[in-house]
């Protein structure tokens, strides 16, 4: 529900890159949170009505952009409020930070900017797919139903406190809880979202790790399609990091090439080394390379030592060469080092034997039930998952009161907190829904 005083922000141009963008704040406030993020000779709050001003957008001191601010005054605007547009360079990144500034200011989202904002940022598919589903309001459904789950329990708490002799609260206790048992698993269940969330967003930071001469940078080639790494039978030639990113079937990969792993006096080669293992904690997914024309080593165990907590897919390349590395071998290895699962696939990076099967379970491993193609809601956006988050720290606090049998007064309290949490994902705040819940019905002060 849009409140009157709400001021609201959104991109009014285009969703591609284009030579200039608009942003449009509207509303009580607009003057204001303009005059904090707005840097020029003139203030805002100083300039008559359909003037303009050149200056910054600055947020902590650093420049975003430089603007030209139009201020129109209220009531003779499209909206009768006040409101400020920023012309600015018309880039996605450079409207997409600007947007997320004046919502720090205290602005909202006009409904459904903010799933627009993810999909202009959208990147693959599946990000895609997942900023449409909120665009059509897929993600407001279902959080306007558990909203609804906990304002019934207030009003009706209130109106028992209000009325005892018409609305029982004996035995309520138990029954509440089942009702905040269920809304809590469906906020973790979207919680659970936030994760591949992410991963749909940003891509999956994916290590390519092995010792010299694997083919790391062979498998590299063979997922990019190109040959962007130097390929040589010398060991050691990749002595840095190099970062690629592409999509596969819609998934968007963000591949790190790594220096091979082994004791080197070289000091070039021992920094690239030491990028690698850095590259394993920070990455999301492993391909850990193993050459399967060689014996295995004590690199090759060395590397499988470091790997225990991540996700692995094990590829025995070189499949097009002798074989002296079997998948039963490779099983043993990562068994003797405690790894409980890992997926071990055969590829010839030269040949590209194999490439379908390592997408197809990189696909798998997050993503099981080939979200790609369809319409489960994931949370790809930072601000619904802390609302989430604080939503279930509410909730969690009702549980306590109840299992501690205090007044049911104290179960509102924390209900109404969870219920403004989730009511921040879709901007829709409290004001008058518990009276109105209240009177609608329990027939309450009619």
């Amino acid at each position: 529900m849009i409140r009157e005083k709400d001021t609201i922000c959104a991109i009014a141009t285009g969703m591609g890159n284009s030579g200039i963008g608009i942003i449009r704040l509207s509303g009580e406030e607009a003057i204001s949170i303009a005059d904090q993020v707005f840097f020029g000779k003139k203030k805002i709050a100083d300039m008559p009505t359909y003037t303009a001003a050149y200056g910054q957008i600055r947020e902590d001191g650093e420049v975003l952009d430089e603007v030209i601010a139009l201020v129109m005054r209220a009531p003779h605007t499209y909206t009768t409020e006040d409101t400020v547009e920023f012309d600015c360079h018309g880039g996605i990144y450079v409207m997409k930070r600007m947007m997320t500034l004046l919502l720090k200011m205290g602005a909202r989202t006009a409904d459904p900017a903010e799933a627009v904002m993810d999909l202009i940022s959208a990147k693959n598919d599946m990000a895609l797919k997942s900023s449409v589903a909120q665009l059509r309001g897929g993600l407001k459904e279902v959080v306007r139903e558990l909203r609804e789950k906990l304002l019934y329990e207030t009003a009706y708490i209130e109106s028992a406190i209000d009325d005892p002799e018409n609305y029982s609260l004996d035995g309520y206790a138990e029954k509440l809880d089942k009702t905040v048992d269920g809304v809590m698993e469906n906020v973790e269940e979207l919680l659970f979202t936030a994760e591949n969330g992410r991963l749909i967003r940003e891509g999956i930071r994916t290590a390519i790790i092995g010792k010299p001469n694997a083919g790391k940078s062979s498998v590299l080639n063979l997922l990019l399609g190109e040959e962007r790494a130097i390929v040589t039978n010398v060991r050691g030639t990749t002595r840095d990091t190099l970062e690629e990113t592409v999509n596969l079937n819609g998934i968007l990969l963000k591949l790190v090439d790594t220096a091979g792993i082994r004791k080197t006096e070289d000091v070039v080669e021992k920094i690239g080394v030491e990028k690698a293992r850095q590259n394993i904690e920070e990455a999301d997914l492993i391909l850990f390379v193993i050459d399967s024309s060689e014996e295995l080593s004590e690199e090759d165990r060395e590397i499988a030592s470091l790997l225990k907590t991540k996700k692995v897919i094990t590829l025995l390349n070189k499949q097009d060469l002798a074989k002296k590395v079997e998948i039963a071998d490779m099983e043993e290895l990562l068994q003797i080092e405690n790894r409980k699962k890992s997926e071990i696939l055969e590829l010839s990076a030269l040949t590209g034997e194999g490439k379908k099967q390592l997408i197809d379970t990189i696909q798998n491993l997050f993503f099981t039930g080939e979200v790609a193609y369809n319409n489960e809601l994931y949370i790809t956006n930072e601000r619904h998952k802390e609302a989430l988050l604080s939503a279930k720290e509410s909730l969690l606090k009702v549980k306590d009161s109840i299992s501690l049998e205090v007044g049911e007064d104290f179960y509102t309290i924390d209900l109404m907190a969870a219920y403004e949490s989730l009511g921040l994902i879709i901007g829709e705040t409290l004001e008058d829904d518990l009276a109105d819940k209240i009177f609608r019905e329990f027939c309450m002060g009619k």
